[in-house]
């Protein structure tokens, strides 16, 4: 199993200001930076600052834990496996208003975005992230606390069946800017347990 060292991480894109120390990074967003790809808006923006390590383990989970400035609409900041512009996930918190904000996932297959989410109050500042990797399948879970972990997403990314990349993003898609901080940052053994109920059906595929 890789060990999460900050020596090892490289930037797809530099945010407007950041510090990064073994225990803690700080990302402050320019304005104007997001990722998403063509679904419903037709555009498609990668211009979103993306930290990441790269890995060949076929298991793992990474944690972190956020924390935000975040007032703006659509200011966000969370965990990433980012392989290239058309083929990557995300789970963040995006600021909506004084009264609430989604707390949510993106995957992006072969260039399509998709988007699930959940309101949660506005005054929420903080959350947990663990990424879980079982292949080329993926899963999303988030804490309050970093001990009740609340799956998310699961999903599949066509192009996740080798060495990934993953990490830490934050962006401003309107014109904002705000700080993150990022800590309590590990790679584990992997969290997400082999399946054990329903078996796969014998002719499927065929």
């Amino acid at each position: 199993m890789d060990v999460f060292d900050t020596s090892r991480l490289v930037w797809t894109r530099e945010p407007a200001g950041y510090s990064i120390r073994p225990d803690c990074i700080e990302i402050v967003t320019a304005p104007h930076t997001d990722l998403w790809q063509r679904t419903y808006y037709h555009f498609r923006n990668d211009t979103a600052p993306v930290l990441q390590m790269t890995t060949q383990e076929p298991y793992f989970s990474f944690l972190v834990k956020t924390e935000f400035a975040s007032g703006h609409r659509f200011d966000q900041c969370g965990v990433v496996l980012y392989l290239d512009s058309e083929n990557w996930l995300k789970g963040s918190i995006e600021y909506e208003n004084e009264t609430f904000q989604h707390l949510g996932s993106v995957v992006t297959n072969h260039g399509y975005s998709d988007w699930a989410t959940t309101e949660i109050p506005a005054h929420i500042k903080s959350m947990w992230y663990r990424l879980s990797r079982r292949g080329s399948d993926f899963r999303i879970d988030c804490s309050q606390d970093g001990q009740d972990w609340h799956q998310m997403r699961i999903c599949h990314l066509w192009e996740g069946n080798g060495p990934v990349s993953f990490g830490i993003y934050a962006a401003s898609p309107e014109d904002s800017s705000f700080r993150a901080v990022f800590s309590h940052m590990e790679l584990i053994e992997c969290q997400w347990q082999a399946h054990d109920g329903q078996q796969p059906d014998k002719d499927c595929g065929g």
